[in-house]
């Protein structure tokens, strides 16, 4: 059995296929995974890691603002398109996979179209609530559509069956309890834990809400504050701080530039982030309320679609970064509410499908065999 994944531009569409990959060899130890990305893309780098035979072709996304400079990168992208399709045939060809799986970002399209003219079985998985450029293009053409979330379903024109799967995760995101991830980060039990990040690179209007959300209410002993800055912004956020006399030393402050959150997200009581996929997935398996600030720099505005989905529910707050002003009165609303924090706990377990690498699996299974 050959099953090659295509996918890639953001952490939110490799990580998926190499959880996918990952239980695909625990099942079937012989079986050969091999992935399709963009050279020199951060799939590379992933994907070589985990272990798994790593195929290169030059592919560039669409820029949507029209500028002089965009228009010639858009040229640029249709030439890079053609020999992308061309590139991927070759390697179709030549790797002669069972399935094609594809898991979003322009890379993943060439691939699947091509595939799909080979008569090789497909299948697509979409993350988001507002599915992406490439699913909506080949929703209708691929073997097997898989959503995350069943809103989705209803910004496609999709004519087939479909499946919701969830999104699949980390499997440690699950294995940790709450006491032993807090013995990790030894912190007691009886504390109230306020997890906060905005991403791998962080967010300046997160890191700056934050900040001031601290400022305020670090005397309150019983509170912990756990906070990601994101990458090559700690020292700015030590210094706001420091301007506003925080003692940046306090057992009740852990501040660092990037976070395990198999740990920390276990331990906390209430977690602040972005609204990607993967976020929503960890935090909702885990079980945990959240207040979402959807970064609006992203395609389709997804993230405000991803969060709105929880919110609906009750499972989550949704705060927008035009109004992040509001965030302080949001968090102190909800930490400072035990009914409240067991009322979204339950309601955002409750809406996350926790075995979604499982479900995916016996998919792709079926279409195997079909």
């Amino acid at each position: 059995m050959h099953i090659l994944f295509a996918g890639g531009g953001t952490a939110g569409h490799i990580n998926p296929a190499l959880a996918v990959a990952k239980y695909i060899k625990q099942k079937h130890p012989y079986a050969t995974i091999s992935y399709i990305g963009k050279k020199g893309g951060m799939e590379e780098t992933l994907v070589v890691k985990a272990g798994f035979d790593f195929y290169p072709i030059e592919v560039s996304g669409f820029q949507r603002q029209i500028t002089a400079e965009n228009i010639k990168r858009n040229v640029d992208a249709v030439k890079k398109v053609f020999s992308a399709c061309k590139r991927s045939r070759e390697l179709l060809m030549q790797l002669k996979p069972d399935i094609v799986m594809g898991t979003g970002g322009y890379v993943s399209g060439p691939v699947l179209r091509e595939a799909e003219k080979l008569k090789i079985k497909t299948a697509i998985h979409e993350q988001n609530a507002f599915p992406g450029i490439t699913t909506k293009l080949l929703a209708n053409k691929v073997d097997l559509v898989m959503l995350a979330m069943k809103e989705a379903k209803d910004r496609l024109k999709i004519k087939k069956t479909y499946v919701v799967t969830g999104n699949p995760v980390r499997g440690e995101m699950s294995s940790l309890s709450k006491e032993a991830a807090r013995n990790k980060l030894n912190i007691p039990m009886d504390k109230k834990v306020i997890l906060s990040f905005g991403g791998s690179l962080g967010a300046e209007k997160i890191n700056n809400a934050v900040a001031k959300i601290i400022a305020d209410n670090w005397l309150n002993e019983n509170i912990v504050f756990i906070h990601g800055t994101g990458k090559n912004r700690y020292e700015d956020f030590i210094n706001k701080l420091t301007e506003n006399s925080v003692p940046t030393e306090r057992e009740n402050l852990i501040i660092k530039d990037y976070l395990d959150n198999t740990v920390c997200v276990p331990a906390a009581d209430l977690v602040i982030s972005r609204a990607g996929a993967i976020s929503l997935t960890e935090i909702g398996i885990c079980g945990k309320p959240a207040i979402f600030i959807p970064s609006p720099n992203v395609a389709e505005n997804h993230q405000y679609f991803n969060a709105l989905s929880l919110k609906k529910v009750g499972a989550a707050e949704l705060v927008e970064e035009k109004d992040i002003d509001t965030l302080e009165d949001v968090v102190l609303k909800i930490i400072n509410n035990n009914e409240l924090l067991e009322k979204m706990s339950k309601r955002v377990k409750q809406s996350t499908i926790c075995n979604a690498t499982e479900i995916i699996y016996e998919e792709l299974m079926k279409l195997y065999t079909k």
